[in-house]
């Protein structure tokens, strides 16, 4: 049985890469870092791109098209959370 070559065109572009964040400020980096680091932490894999030699270009966080709706969710409900809830994740994380 033949499969259908557009269908699998298709299914491979979901490991596509978005970009699901992108900064040229002084710490786009940093933020950079910790959105890769909170997906990481979710399960979603993420790629950070940017220059560390030349930091005032563009950082990004990139994920693969099929993650990018919970990641997006992901990174909404860190923001809506705050910082309080980042600093309580992060000290649960290290009594792990």
């Amino acid at each position: 049985m033949a499969q259908d070559p557009e269908r699998e065109m298709d299914e491979s572009s979901d490991f596509d890469m978005v970009t699901l964040f992108s900064s040229s400020n002084h710490d786009g980096e940093m933020e950079a870092t910790s959105i890769h680091s909170m997906l990481q932490a979710s399960g979603i894999p993420s790629v950070v791109m940017g220059p560390s030699v030349i930091p005032s270009l563009e950082f990004q966080v990139q994920v693969p098209r099929a993650y990018a709706e919970e990641a997006e969710r992901v990174l909404e409900e860190a923001r809506e959370a705050g910082p309080q809830a980042a600093a309580e994740a992060e000290a649960a994380s290290e009594e792990r």
